[in-house]
């Protein structure tokens, strides 16, 4: 796979991403709505990575090819959903390109003195790696076509004092859709969850039975291995146990804290370096929250 260069090519306008593309003259500086189909090849190769300075969510469908989102390969035909938030690193080959679609382009600064100029940050998906976007189904793809087709024609008709306001009303409505979607998402494409969930039972259980006196894993750690973002980790095991990645570190971490008071004699401080922690105190805290014992107290009680 080609290397990304240190340098990627930066786009600073929505203007200047028509005129790459070959795209009409752009009618709103701010925001745009371009259909796939209205764009004939570009001279400019992104392969080596790009930065947009603006937001563009994009429906893609009907590509030839596999299609490559983050460092993996996939080859489907369903519709999907895609997000890039400003500053975000991404790229594209030839065969990304779909035949089909929508990509709605909006500058952080026209939402500013709305409430969603705040608000759009807590959407996660934004922070999604790419390779984690989402699959619409055909009644999804249409519920997005119509918000973006309402975008358009709000854009395109005459500007007045509302026209923002509505804009931003319904690219609001979109990003709620797209949280709901991908709720349904963790539950409809439970294989390949299952998946992420039984390596990182595996990987949790490897690092606490092999690893003895090595640093407690992070949940920046844990996703990187399982190659997902530390969000969609986080969003994934709440649907499927109700507890975010952190919650389910500390879980395994007790299981096994367990087992050596009850099997050794070895002290309370010998158990929390073990373990991975520097500071005994910092053991016996999240002991006692999850247990409301001590470990000594456990150790007591189970004897």
């Amino acid at each position: 796979m080609k290397k990304h260069r240190n340098n990627p090519l930066v786009i600073s306008s929505i203007a200047e991403i028509h005129r790459m593309y070959g795209i009409k003259e752009i009618e709103h500086p701010m925001v745009s709505v371009v259909r796939f189909d209205e764009i004939y090849n570009s001279p400019v190769d992104m392969s080596d990575g790009c930065v947009l300075d603006f937001y563009m969510i994009a429906v893609k469908k009907d590509f030839q090819g596999k299609v490559r989102y983050g460092q993996s390969y996939y080859d489907f035909d369903e519709g999907v959903l895609s997000f890039i938030s400003p500053g975000q690193l991404c790229w594209e080959e030839r065969n990304d390109r779909p035949c089909s679609g929508f990509m709605l382009m909006f500058h952080a600064d026209f939402l500013l003195g709305y409430p969603l100029a705040k608000e759009i940050k807590n959407y996660k998906y934004f922070s999604y790696a790419v390779n984690e976007a989402l699959y619409l189904s055909k009644k999804e793809e249409n519920v997005i076509y119509n918000i973006l087709e309402n975008i358009e024609q709000e854009y395109k008709a005459n500007i007045d004092n509302f026209s923002q306001r509505v804009i931003i009303s319904q690219i609001e409505v979109l990003l709620n859709y797209a949280d709901r979607f991908y709720h349904r998402q963790f539950i409809t494409r439970k294989t390949a969850h299952n998946d992420v969930l039984v390596k990182l039972e595996e990987l949790l259980d490897e690092h606490f039975n092999n690893n003895a006196n090595l640093a407690l894993p992070t949940v920046k750690d844990v996703a990187l291995k399982l190659n997902v973002s530390p969000d969609y980790l986080s969003d994934m095991l709440r649907t499927y146990t109700g507890q975010n990645t952190q919650q389910h570190i500390h879980n395994k971490l007790i299981d096994k804290a367990k087992g050596i008071l009850s099997t050794t004699n070895l002290s309370i401080a010998e158990i929390a370096y073990q373990l991975g922690f520097e500071h005994p105190q910092s053991f016996n805290k999240i002991f006692k929250r999850k247990t409301t014992l001590s470990p000594l107290e456990f150790r007591q009680s189970f004897n």
